[in-house]
């Protein structure tokens, strides 16, 4: 007997959960880590502890793919109280101020929406993750201190008004489709200042992100009675690589991928990201560069095995 190289799958995979209130997305971590034990587990996508919904987490060698699904698209139910405006732009912060707001209508708020569909310029709020030399923003928050923040581009692809109840403190509910990166607290409080008496978002839901959606979600709880985890998150993963691309490769090909080699003849565009396959073992993303297929977040491996 010889030995001979062969394909080890992906460890792990991608596990969708519909995140309920009153917890981070790291909580949801910590306990998947305990539940799987392993370390190796992130997010793709924070919600805020008040907002629910979608959260798709990377378990193991998936955690190289985590970008990619942290960039996809994503939509939401949001509640937009207006009338009030908050330190935190949501209903759980501490009241900056109040207005009259009785007088609003629906079609008010809808005249407001087309500004803010398509490419958009947004200020990101103070309670978000990103960084001001070296610290969180709402790290700086916590401490009382606010900077200033470059705007940044974000795209709205739809921005519907689905219903409006008037009244002294008007409550409206929005359906967004958007790009990564895109915050619906400062969506709500802009539209509350274009409107004339500012707003606060008063709920958010998740309801897709990237090819993910509450069909695919595990409620929390289920997930510590679930024994069939692994055959889920891997399907998950399968299902997310798959909306690429999809580039077949040959034994010998496959195994000079995962040595880091470019292989293949493909005629997709210079830079497109490629899900690599080999039979029905993913190897992971490749990139088409002078058409060829370039390794890029390999998630299978190498090992040996035996042959006569």
């Amino acid at each position: 007997m010889s030995s001979v190289e062969c394909i080890i799958p992906a460890a792990g995979g991608v596990l969708v959960i519909d995140k309920p209130a009153g917890i981070t997305s790291h909580d949801v971590v910590d306990r998947l880590r305990r539940v799987l034990g392993t370390k190796r587990i992130g997010h793709a996508g924070t919600l805020d502890p008040m907002a629910t919904g979608v959260l798709a987490l990377c378990i193991d060698s998936a955690t190289r793919v985590m970008e990619t699904l942290s960039a996809s698209t994503k939509e939401y139910v949001a509640g937009v109280r207006f009338g009030l405006t908050t330190d935190t732009l949501d209903t759980t912060g501490l009241t900056t101020g109040e207005a009259d707001a009785s007088g609003l209508t629906a079609e008010q708020v809808e005249a407001r929406l087309p500004a803010f569909r398509g490419l958009v310029l947004q200020v990101p709020p103070m309670v978000s993750a990103r960084h001001h030399q070296g610290r969180r923003l709402y790290d700086l928050a916590r401490e009382g201190v606010e900077v200033e923040r470059e705007a940044r581009p974000i795209t709205i692809s739809r921005l519907e008004l689905t219903s409006f109840e008037p009244g002294p403190v008007p409550e409206a509910v929005l359906e967004i489709e958007c790009s990564a990166g895109t915050y619906i607290r400062t969506l709500a409080s802009d539209l509350g200042a274009a409107v004339g008496v500012g707003a606060a978002m008063s709920a958010l839901r998740r309801t897709r992100s990237g090819s993910f959606t509450l069909a695919d979600a595990l409620p929390l709880e289920a997930v510590e009675r679930t024994e069939a985890l692994a055959n889920a998150a891997r399907a998950r993963l399968h299902a997310a690589m798959g909306s690429h691309t999809q580039v077949m490769v040959i034994l010998d090909d496959a195994l000079a991928f995962l040595h880091g080699q470019a292989v293949g003849e493909c005629s997709a565009d210079e830079g497109a990201i490629l899900s690599v396959w080999h039979g029905e073992a993913l190897l992971g993303l490749g990139k088409a560069v002078g058409g060829r297929v370039q390794p890029w977040k390999v998630l299978a491996s190498i090992g040996q095995g035996e042959a006569a």
